[in-house]
């Protein structure tokens, strides 16, 4: 019997090892997690993790997941970044249900927890500047001095205090500050800035609040008031853990939250700073925060990832205490793996070249039966037209052929995918030498793309037929950052940006079954790589695809 515990410990990440034991000791009854973004910008692939790991949690031990916003900073928060939150976390597939909070719902019991403070003699109003602060507060090396107005009575930081409330102080002329310890190793401890005067709008309070909480502040205020049990989040706060501790001890919360810290989830060669973002997105670099070249979730589910790949990635990627980078191929592995056996395999045409098969009748349109998937039968078959003329990619022909091309060149026969043998008899050029037209005949006897006599071929093209089929627009992504130089320029911390993050093809032709592409459908185009309809520049009967990720990975996962 204790083996098989030990065993199905060792399966468990250390978050969960601590909350069985929380459990099995009675230190709480049940499983409370949250998710708490600030709504000053859109959220990325690091989120993603935070999300599922949170909502997962909650669904593993029947408990309940709250979604929060941690909104108390007026200056950079909008309307906008709740909404967008709100989507990404529905898409995620975490469903908070009823349990939608705001941080700023709670402003009159953080003023209430500040007032306690002070009257315990926990707080004090310090008229220090932010500099004077900074300077007071020592290194890590030296001790921090005490603030001179840190003894003021009781009663003058409540009459203050109230002060500060009613907009009788300009912003940053006094603050309201913890009373801890100056000489605490830990900077954070240093008696720590709790209320700021800041005469700001907020989007869901309006002007009713001139003074705000400081995020260490709020942060377990909010946790304590909401009965989350486990407050989980990224390893730079772990340093801030005994402020947490201190605040909801202090406040003499009944049944206090715990705070576990684990590594962030770091992506190489990507953009995740929402100022460098947003900088971008100021500069008209790429079309807003949810450009398919970057990888806040807006913009993966833009290009076309799915919730499912998301989760695959964050799963192998683990949970851990130690701060690890991930290789974006990890993340492109996943989508092909999850969209491989779901979606059609279609023909599309990125770089045309016309293909005429003289012996076809001329005005001859027959229609071809083609499997959806050829490895997922349960996808079934489509209706394919096919004429006398085609297009073909222009790298599916060569006049002189290299060693070993096994595609279509002068007296070679190829296969033309699920259709005839074909055989190149002619080509036709321009005045600049460029090939307009490819000449050939055809085998009527190998319908299907196999011969009755048995002789084989070494290639096989995909093709669409000229008179059916549709015109589009084709967008390639490449990386947005430099890979060999990093993202950021260690001189001036600017990003490296690749010139050739985008190749739009305007001139692209895909059977007419993809015209009915709606936004965020997804395929495979045959030998190009998986595309999604775009969602804000497609319309209908003229989608216009994004390149999710191509078929080749430099990604192998090692099976254990």
């Amino acid at each position: 019997m204790e083996k098989d515990t030990e065993k199905e410990l060792t399966g468990k990440n250390f978050i969960e090892q601590i909350i069985d034991k929380d459990l099995a000791e009675g230190v709480y009854d049940e499983v409370c997690t949250r998710f708490p973004p600030e709504p000053n910008g859109y959220l990325h692939i690091g989120h993603a993790k935070s999300i599922l790991l949170n909502y997962g949690l909650a669904q593993k031990y029947n408990g309940k997941f709250n979604m929060r916003f941690d909104d108390t900073n007026p200056t950079k928060e909008k309307i906008e970044f709740v909404e967008s939150i709100k989507n990404d976390i529905k898409w995620l597939g975490a469903d908070w249900e009823d349990r939608l909070y705001f941080a700023s719902n709670y402003f009159d019991q953080m003023y209430e927890a500040a007032i306690k403070l002070i009257k315990k003699g926990k707080a004090f109003v310090c008229d220090l500047s932010a500099d004077e602060i900074r300077e007071y507060r020592g290194t890590l090396k030296e001790p921090g001095k005490e603030s001179p107005y840190r003894n003021r009575s009781v009663e003058e930081n409540l009459d203050l205090f109230e002060r500060m409330k009613n907009g009788e102080f300009e912003d940053g002329s006094r603050v309201l500050r913890a009373k801890i310890d100056m000489a605490s190793p830990n900077i954070n401890m240093r008696d720590p800035v709790i209320y700021r005067v800041a005469h700001m709008t907020h989007h869901n309070t309006g002007d009713k609040w001139c003074i705000y909480p400081m995020y260490d502040f709020a942060h377990p205020i909010e946790d304590a008031i909401e009965g989350v049990t486990h407050s989980i989040c990224t390893l730079e706060f772990e340093d801030h853990r005994p402020l947490y501790d201190w605040v909801v001890r202090e406040l003499e919360y009944p049944h206090p939250p715990k705070q576990i810290e684990f590594a962030k989830l770091y992506l190489t060669n990507v953009v995740t700073g929402k100022r460098y973002i947003k900088k971008l997105v100021e500069e008209g670099i790429v079309d807003g925060w949810d450009d398919p070249r970057l990888v806040s979730i807006a913009a993966l589910r833009r290009r076309g990832f799915t919730p499912e790949s998301i989760k695959m990635f964050v799963e192998l990627c683990g949970v851990s205490k130690a701060n690890s980078s991930v290789d974006y191929a990890m993340l492109e592995y996943c989508i092909r793996e999850d969209l491989k056996m779901k979606r059609p395999r279609m023909m599309a045409v990125m770089d045309p070249v016309k293909l005429v098969i003289d012996n076809y009748p001329e005005d001859q349109i027959e229609e071809l039966e083609v499997p959806n998937n050829m490895e997922n039968p349960e996808l079934g078959s489509r209706s394919v037209p096919f004429g006398k003329e085609l297009y073909i990619e222009r790298e599916d022909f060569m006049e002189v052929p290299v060693k070993k091309y096994k595609r279509l060149y002068p007296g070679n026969e190829v296969r033309l995918m699920n259709a005839y043998f074909v055989t190149c008899t002619d080509v036709e050029k321009d005045e600049e030498g460029n090939i307009t037209v490819i000449h050939c005949t055809y085998d009527p006897a190998s319908k299907g793309g196999n011969s009755p006599d048995g002789r084989k071929v070494k290639g096989t093209i995909h093709w669409v037929a000229a008179k059916t089929a549709v015109q589009v627009e084709c967008r390639l992504y490449e990386n947005i950052v430099d890979e060999e130089k990093g993202v950021y320029n260690k001189e001036d911390g600017s990003l490296n940006l690749n010139l050739n993050f985008l190749t739009v093809l305007n001139n692209c032709y895909v059977e007419p079954e993809l015209a009915k592409a709606e936004a965020y459908d997804s395929y495979q185009f045959v030998r190009n790589g998986f595309f999604c309809a775009d969602c804000h520049d497609s319309k209908p009967g003229l989608p216009v695809f994004n390149r999710i990720v191509s078929l080749k990975s430099s990604f192998k996962l090692e099976k254990k």
